[in-house]
């Protein structure tokens, strides 16, 4: 790193609290060697990768572009480098999703323009950059500088930190961009529509309320919350000790409609004075959250248990249960099972006749540790809801 503008720079966006996945095909390299050479890098980069084949992109995209360098392959470069960076990161920690796809200088010469598309997403930013560069002017190794001075720059712009920047463009090299800002009912709408994969509300005091990246995730409607879901999470965090805390919400839900906007900030204005981390997802089955939550415990109710235990879920197929099971498994999760009424019995996880396979991923919480009869639906039913 032989500029110094380029190293404070770095150490601004290091820095900063935001967290990063970047993904780049046909070029910037250099910026991402230049964000890993620096201190702190780790708080930054949760990941950066270069899908540089046609077909190594079309996976990641999870189709084949039209265009390998366009202004749609790079948003939807960006998107996905945002929703797996959700994943990686910390909850609570802002997050961005940086995509670059490029044609520069080649051997044999290239026929058409030069140029790149730069695209960064956030929570509440869709932030894109097309660059056509004057041919014949510079080496592919000056090319390749170039677009990863902007591409660093892009990254700054995104973690809020500003700093001397050097472009070198030529006047004729004027950036074409476009920007998109969100709103919190749009944001959702995206998440319910598919596009985003979760949000997360973050109602603790603590700047950093866990170092830790496992989660510790109690899922339900929450219609509403109450006693018992704050006493069960705060049981099963003290069985596990580290991890943060975390209460789930699934906009979609396997029997019924997805929640509406509405219903899902109803639902979340319940935890403001929890100081909990509230996340908001689109998967409704426990295996697709194991996905989305690797490595996490996952807190449920004897209930839960004799359902995803049952044959009858998984189209009555004994084999196709124990794989999906096994599945989450190997993912890391484990589940803490805390005692709940089953067809008007209380049964605890010892109940169940649990898979030799899978006993090792469920956890009980004792019934002298936890016991609250009241539901939901109780509560729902005797206020006449």
């Amino acid at each position: 790193m032989t500029d110094g503008w380029i190293r404070a720079i770095v150490e601004a966006v290091h820095s900063s609290p935001t967290q990063a996945v970047i993904y780049l095909a046909g070029g910037a390299s250099q910026a991402v060697g230049w964000l890993l050479s620096a201190p702190g890098a780790s708080n930054t980069v949760l990941e950066a990768v270069v899908p540089y084949s046609k077909i190594s992109l079309s996976q990641l995209l999870g189709k084949i572009p039209t265009q390998f360098t366009s202004q749609q392959t790079v948003e939807e470069m960006a998107l996905v480098a945002y929703n797996r960076a959700l994943k990686l990161s910390r909850p609570g920690f802002p997050v961005v999703g940086v995509g670059f796809t490029g044609s520069l200088a080649s051997v044999p010469l290239k026929r058409g323009n030069h140029r790149f598309y730069l695209s960064t997403r956030t929570s509440d930013r869709l932030w894109v950059s097309n660059v056509t560069l004057s041919k014949g002017l510079r080496t592919r190794e000056e090319e390749d500088t170039i677009s990863s001075r902007l591409l660093l720059k892009a990254v700054a712009d995104a973690c809020k930190v500003s700093a001397t920047f050097v472009s070198e463009l030529t006047d004729s090299e004027v950036p074409d961009e476009h920007e998109m800002l969100f709103n919190e009912d749009q944001e959702l709408q995206q998440l319910i529509d598919g596009q985003i994969c979760m949000k997360v509300y973050s109602f603790s005091n603590e700047t950093n309320a866990s170092s830790s990246e496992r989660k510790i995730i109690l899922s339900g409607s929450f219609n509403p919350l109450h006693d018992g879901h704050l006493k069960l999470l705060e049981v099963a965090s003290s069985i596990c000790g580290d991890g943060l805390p975390c209460f789930e919400i699934s906009a979609i839900n396997a029997d019924k409609p997805p929640l509406t906007v509405s219903q899902i900030k109803d639902r979340v204005k319940q935890f403001e004075k929890t100081g909990k981390t509230v996340i908001i997802s689109n998967q409704p089955y426990f295996y697709k959250k194991a996905e989305l939550f690797p490595g996490s415990a996952f807190v449920i109710g004897a209930d839960t248990v004799a359902r995803l235990i049952n044959p009858k879920y998984y189209g009555g197929d004994h084999d196709r249960m124990l794989e999906i099971l096994i599945g989450c498994k190997r993912s890391g999760c484990t589940f803490l099972v805390g005692g709940r009424n089953v067809d008007g019995v209380f049964k605890v996880l010892e109940d169940f006749d649990i898979p030799e396979e899978l006993k090792d991923m469920f956890i009980s919480i004792p019934k002298e540790a936890f016991r609250v009869d009241i539901s939901s639906t109780e509560i729902r039913k005797s206020q006449g809801m």
